[in-house]
């Protein structure tokens, strides 16, 4: 008998074992390759919102978490998955400037905008009224964070690739059983494939297509993050990814000429430099209609739980919520009400 099974294998399921096995719990995590949301996230860390100057929700607590937690998988998987990257924001005019100025006194800002502004000094970034630096960022490599603890898991023969049939599964009082595994709780952590989860789909997840581009920009020379229209973030040996774009209706997983069109044009405005494209991918964000993440247990089956809705900042969302989804489970401390699933209660009943 497991502790827990986990459904789901992007951030948010890879973040969820993490917890467990610094609570040295049993479990096993069951996923297939149909959710690209994580493969395809820019991965950055960053506690403002830059197109308001607002800091994001909960954004100081979550990254006060996230550090520490990145820096333990870093130590448990022998890699570098936390780069820390400065960002930078460019202003548009001297309107913006003075929006900056004014949102460092709002409470929380402080810490997290400097008060000096930049002079451009990158002849192939067009920036005439300066930039804002923003403190406490950096970019978490997710796509080397997945790879390697899920390779990681299959060491410990704990994950499986593979569709999960929710006929399958088997709920009892007090575990379920799917298959030959048996377990005590389940966590779902589908991402937008929470979709075709007949027992969580009651939940408003949206989702969101994000487009992102990979370049490759041998005279850009940048090692900061520069966010203007879209951001660029450098990878490393001249290559940058440039995003994102945000697309409500379209849910396919598949790259289109539209969102590259609206991308380049947006980048062209104020990159100078010439560059070749090297790639092109496309996912949907588990974003909800509250904007808050989907997390906790299901108000009928009491050993069923969702870890899901974390939108566009799942690198600072992830270890905050999973740790709260997992003390709930252990403990019975209560999850923030603004990410309890109790919020839809009412709609469970009346779908």
């Amino acid at each position: 008998m497991l502790d827990c099974l986990v459904v789901g294998s992007g951030l948010a399921g890879i973040a969820f074992c993490e917890v467990l096995q610094q609570q040295q719990q049993t479990f096993t995590i069951i996923a297939n390759k149909s959710q690209r949301a994580s493969l395809v996230a820019g991965g950055l860390y960053n506690p403002v919102i830059l197109k308001r100057f607002t800091l994001a929700w909960k954004a100081d607590e979550q990254l006060e978490q996230a550090i520490p937690f990145y820096k333990g998988l870093e130590k448990r998987l022998g890699v570098q998955i936390d780069h820390k990257i400065p960002v930078l924001r460019r202003f548009a005019s001297i309107e913006e400037q003075n929006q900056w100025f004014e949102a460092i006194d709002r409470p929380g800002l402080q810490p997290f905008l400097s008060q000096t502004m930049l002079q451009n000094t990158n002849p192939n970034i067009d920036a005439p009224y300066g930039l804002g630096l923003v403190r406490h960022t950096g970019r978490i490599d997710i796509q080397t964070l997945l790879r390697h603890y899920t390779k990681y898991l299959s060491s410990l023969g704990r994950f499986t690739v593979d569709d999960f049939d929710f006929k399958r599964l088997q709920i009892f009082k007090d575990h379920v059983r799917y298959k030959a595994v048996e377990a005590r709780k389940v966590v779902f952590a589908m991402g937008y494939g929470l979709k075709s989860d007949p027992f969580f789909n009651y939940l408003p997840l949206t989702g969101t297509k994000g487009e992102l581009l990979t370049i490759n920009a041998p005279g850009l020379h940048e090692k900061s993050v520069v966010k203007s229209s879209v951001f660029i973030i450098p990878l490393g040996n001249d290559k940058y990814r440039v995003g994102a774009t945000y697309k409500w209706k379209d849910k396919l997983n598949h790259p289109t000429d539209i969102a590259k069109k609206e991308l380049l044009e947006k980048l062209k405005t104020f990159l100078k430099c010439d560059f070749e494209i090297n790639d092109h991918v496309a996912g949907i964000r588990p974003t909800v209609t509250d904007r808050r993440p989907l997390v906790g247990q299901h108000p009928k089956f009491e050993n069923l739980y969702v870890l899901n809705g974390f939108g566009s900042r799942g690198v600072l969302i992830a270890p905050y919520a999973s740790r709260q989804l997992f003390d709930f489970i252990a403990n019975g401390t209560g999850i923030d009400p603004e990410m309890d699933i109790g919020r839809f209660t009412k709609k469970y009943y009346d779908d």
